[in-house]
């Protein structure tokens, strides 16, 4: 028999036919790469994202409304639609979630809602996992872009990364991503950035003994009470 080497063009049909059924397959659903940071939210907060699903489908939420979304500090805002009379508010907090999380559950949680305004509470798990000031900028850029390109008349705001006892070593990074986020905003047109991290401050610029839990990580009634004072006025 006549090998291939011997007739360089045999096999060209078959390649051919290869070619032709692969492009002509069923498409399948693309999963996240191994690893990537889709992947690792997926396999994390699935749970937490089915369920809010689940409640979408027999009590959905209105459109045009705010939605709060970002980590526990938003999750444990448990009086959110009584501090803010007047408003459609929507909460999507899932503890311990970091900027890119809210990135890769966008299309679940955040876009179908069709807010006319996102505030957004995260930066401070990323910090504390070791991811830099620029990285915590970059997820949230990466974050507004993903709105924009289906919402682009939605307003964004971000609530700066609080000052807790607990992370208090962590302060400078904290100070850092804040600034970076913050000028971010102003250079943006429909973004705003809420100061609440100063107001969680005392006079000698260490946080307020009284705003927080045991655990001095999240706070108390007192510490949403300065929330809702500082985040009152962006809602408008």
């Amino acid at each position: 028999m006549q090998s291939l080497l011997s007739r360089p063009f045999a096999f060209v049909p078959a390649v051919l036919a290869s070619v032709f059924l692969a492009l002509t397959a069923p498409s399948q659903p693309q999963t996240p790469p191994v690893g990537s940071p889709a992947a690792t939210a997926s396999a994390k907060w699935e749970k937490d994202i089915a369920a809010f699903e689940a409640r979408d489908k027999t009590n959905a939420p209105p459109k045009n409304a705010i939605l709060f979304i970002g980590s526990s500090s938003i999750r444990l805002w448990k009086t959110l639609a009584q501090d803010l009379p007047g408003h459609q508010v929507i909460n999507r907090g899932f503890g311990g979630s970091q900027m890119i999380d809210s990135v890769a559950f966008a299309e679940r949680i955040v876009l179908p809602y069709e807010p006319k305004l996102i505030v957004v509470y995260a930066g401070g798990n990323d910090i504390n996992a070791k991811k830099s000031p620029e990285q915590v900028l970059a997820d949230f850029k990466t974050f507004v872009g993903k709105v924009r390109a289906k919402l682009p008349k939605t307003r964004i705001a971000f609530i700066s990364i609080a000052g807790n006892p607990a992370r208090w070593a962590q302060i400078e990074s904290v100070r850092a991503a804040n600034k970076l986020v913050a000028d971010f905003c102003k250079s943006g047109d429909n973004l705003d950035y809420i100061d609440t991290h100063s107001q969680m401050l005392g006079a000698a610029g260490q946080p307020l003994p009284d705003i927080f839990v045991a655990d001095r990580l999240h706070m108390n009634e007192k510490g949403y009470a300065i929330w809702k004072r500082v985040v009152t006025p962006h809602l408008k």
